[in-house]
């Protein structure tokens, strides 16, 4: 009995030891995983976006962006936020923030600004 108290006592030191060296470890700064907006894209507004499912404008295609660029900017985040007809909101992109899909308009709208 007393081997097995001593080992549990070395290992549960062992892990404390490892504890401590972890918190002064430096935090990594890379960009967190899903935070570029072309992964985000191609998760998420691809699926409808390239080949035009349930209306979708098609990325690129002047004739489907237009009237949508028509209404302006805000109505096309407050469309996106919230759904309009056939998009869900927020486009099934959970984790996108305003200005991910400002980026994400403009990209497949291919900068076709009236």
């Amino acid at each position: 009995m007393p081997a097995t108290r001593l080992l549990i006592a070395m290992t549960l030191a062992c892990v404390l030891c490892g504890c401590g060296q972890m918190a002064n470890q430096e935090i990594s700064t890379h960009t967190p995983v899903g935070s570029d907006p072309m992964e985000k894209w191609s998760r998420s507004c691809s699926l409808c976006h390239i080949n035009g499912i349930g209306g979708a404008p098609r990325v690129g295609d002047s004739e489907d962006w237009a009237p949508r660029l028509a209404q302006g900017d805000e109505v096309l985040l407050t469309h996106t936020v919230e759904g309009f007809n056939n998009m869900p909101p927020l486009g099934y992109c959970m984790d996108c923030e305003r200005s991910d899909f400002v980026t994400l308009i403009k990209f497949m709208s291919s900068g076709l600004r009236p």
